[in-house]
C-alpha cells in the first residue's frame, strides 16, 4: 500500500463501485488493444477515421509536422511520435529509421526545431530482434537529430522492456546527455529508477503508465498512482532533474507544482506534456500561466494500439468512441 506522505491518500479495502466500472473498463479496453479481430472491426469503419483524427496528426509526414506547425503557432511545442511497436524485421526496424531522419529533416526545414522533439519507441526500432541493434539505430535518429538542433525522448513501454530501454537510454546519454527518458510512475520499481536518473541534466518524462501490468509489478488503484507519481517527482526535483509532468490531471498538476516550490528554493526546471486532442483547455491554461508545454502528436498508419490505450487511460474519452461509431 502506498504512503500518504506524498500528498495523496491511498485508497482501503474494496475499490468503490465507480471505481470497480472504471478499472473494468480500463483492462476491457487495453485487452482490446491486443486484439486483432477487434483491431480489423474498428479500423475497418469510416465512422472511425473522425475519431482517428481527433486524437492523431494523420498518417504522413506532412500532417505531423502541419499538426506541429498550428501548435506552434498557439505557443505550444511538440514531441513527435511515429506509431509502430513490436517491430519483429529487420527491414522493419531500418525502414522506421528512415522514417524517423525525414521526420527530423523536415521539422528543421520548417523552422520548427526549437519548439520540437521526437519520441522513439525501442521495440519498433527492433528491440526484441537485438538490443544492440536496437541502439544502433536508436543512434542513427539522435545524431541526426542533434544535427538539427531537435532533442530526442525514448517512450517507455511494457515492463518486460523496462531495463532494456534503460541500458539503452544510458548508452545513447554517453554520447548525447539531453537524450530524454520516460519512468511510469505505476511500476512499482520506479521510485528506485528514479534515484538513478535523479541528476543534473537529466531529462525524465513522468507518466502515470498506459500499459496494463500486473499488481505484483505496479499500482492499480487511481489514488495509489497519484501519490507514486508525487514520489518519484520528489527524487527528481531533489537530485536536480529537469522533470517533464506528463499527466492531464489539474489536481495532480497543481500538487507537483507545491512539491516543486517546497523542494527547492527556485523553480525547479521542468515542462509539462500532455496528449493531442486531450485536455487542450488545460494545455492553454498552462501555456497563458508562463508554462512550458508539449504536446505529444502521433501519426502513421498503425494508430489502433495507441487509439485504445488513451482510451484506457482516461475511459471518458470512450465516449468519443461510441459517437463516432454511432455516427453522432
Amino acid at each position: 500500500m502506498a504512503s500518504d506522505r506524498s500528498g495523496w491518500g491511498a485508497a482501503r479495502g474494496q475499490l468503490p463501485v465507480g471505481q470497480g466500472a472504471a478499472a473494468l473498463l480500463r483492462h476491457s479496453l487495453l485487452w482490446a488493444s491486443r486484439r486483432r479481430s477487434v483491431q480489423r472491426a474498428v479500423s475497418g469503419s469510416p465512422l472511425t477515421r473522425r475519431l482517428v483524427r481527433r486524437f492523431v496528426a494523420g498518417e504522413g509526414l506532412d500532417d505531423a509536422v502541419t499538426v506541429a506547425r498550428r501548435l506552434a503557432a498557439r505557443s505550444l511545442s511538440v514531441t513527435v511520435d511515429h506509431l509502430g511497436e513490436d517491430t519483429q524485421d529487420a527491414a522493419d526496424a531500418a525502414a522506421e529509421v528512415a522514417v524517423h531522419r525525414g521526420l527530423v529533416a523536415h521539422l528543421a526545414a520548417e523552422g520548427l526545431a526549437e519548439h520540437a522533439e521526437v519520441s522513439l519507441k525501442l521495440s519498433a526500432l527492433g528491440q526484441a530482434l537485438d538490443e544492440d541493434l536496437a541502439f544502433g539505430h536508436a543512434l542513427e535518429v539522435c545524431e541526426a537529430a542533434a544535427a538539427a538542433g531537435i532533442a530526442v525522448t525514448l517512450d517507455m513501454e511494457g515492463h518486460d522492456t523496462t531495463d532494456s530501454t534503460l541500458r539503452i537510454g544510458a548508452r545513447l546519454r554517453a554520447e548525447h546527455p539531453g537524450t530524454g527518458l520516460v519512468i511510469q510512475a505505476s511500476l512499482r520499481r520506479s521510485e528506485a529508477d528514479c534515484r538513478a536518473l535523479a541528476h543534473p541534466g537529466s531529462r525524465v518524462r513522468l507518466c502515470k503508465g498506459a500499459y496494463q501490468e500486473p499488481a505484483a509489478l505496479a499500482w492499480q488503484r487511481r489514488n495509489d498512482i497519484r501519490a507514486a507519481y508525487l514520489r518519484c517527482l520528489r527524487i527528481l526535483v531533489e537530485g536536480g532533474a529537469s522533470p517533464l509532468l506528463a499527466t492531464h490531471d489539474p489536481a495532480l498538476i497543481d500538487a507537483c507544482h507545491r512539491l516543486m516550490a517546497r523542494r527547492t528554493a527556485i523553480a525547479a526546471p521542468h515542462e509539462h506534456q500532455m496528449l493531442f486532442g486531450i485536455r487542450g483547455d488545460e494545455q492553454a491554461r498552462l501555456a497563458a500561466a508562463g508554462e512550458t508545454v508539449r504536446v505529444y502528436v502521433p501519426f502513421g498508419r498503425r494508430w489502433y494500439p495507441y487509439l485504445t490505450r488513451r482510451m484506457a487511460e482516461r475511459p471518458a474519452n470512450l465516449a468519443l468512441v461510441l459517437r463516432a461509431l454511432g455516427g453522432g
